[in-house]
């Protein structure tokens, strides 16, 4: 045997990759929405009706793969409407019984990545919101006003 054939690389131990239980699971979950849920549709129509224009899916600087939900650009004023169960709600929050390990790896995940990109917002100078899907729309129409109102600016420009 040479030198340097693959024989002589020392193999890394094998790392378990966790996975969806089944091919069903993972169907489901990636059919699942990611944009324009039911309560993301509903807060839109309450911000419009009262007078707020926004975009909607603007992507994260500097985060590919993360967009924000509903933005707004000149008052840097991000807002994600949540899903509880994806996002860790307190109140609603559970875990499967089934392959119960790869779903609070995944869901862990989820509430890490959340972390770093409110962070990440925050340190360019952004206001981040985030509204449970079970709120009431008038309360987040109230919290989303309440960040908007303290930005300084107009209060019905994007």
């Amino acid at each position: 045997m040479t030198s340097g054939s693959r024989r002589d690389i020392e193999l890394a131990p094998a790392v378990p990759v966790l996975t969806p239980s089944s091919a069903t699971v993972s169907a489901q979950m990636s059919r699942h929405p990611r944009r324009n849920t039911g309560p993301e549709l509903a807060l839109r129509r309450v911000l419009h009706a009262s007078g707020h224009r926004y975009r909607v899916q603007l992507p994260v600087p500097g985060r590919p793969r993360r967009t924000i939900d509903i933005a707004f650009i000149r008052r840097k004023v991000a807002v994600f409407v949540d899903g509880c169960f994806w996002h860790g709600c307190v109140e609603h929050r559970g875990v499967p019984a089934s392959n119960t390990e790869w779903w609070r790896d995944k869901l862990a995940k989820n509430l890490a990545r959340d972390a770093d990109t409110d962070n990440h917002l925050r340190d360019l100078g952004w206001s981040v919101i985030r509204v449970w899907e079970h709120e009431t729309m008038q309360e987040a129409l109230r919290r989303v006003e309440g960040a908007l109102n303290a930005s300084g600016t107009p209060s019905h420009s994007q």
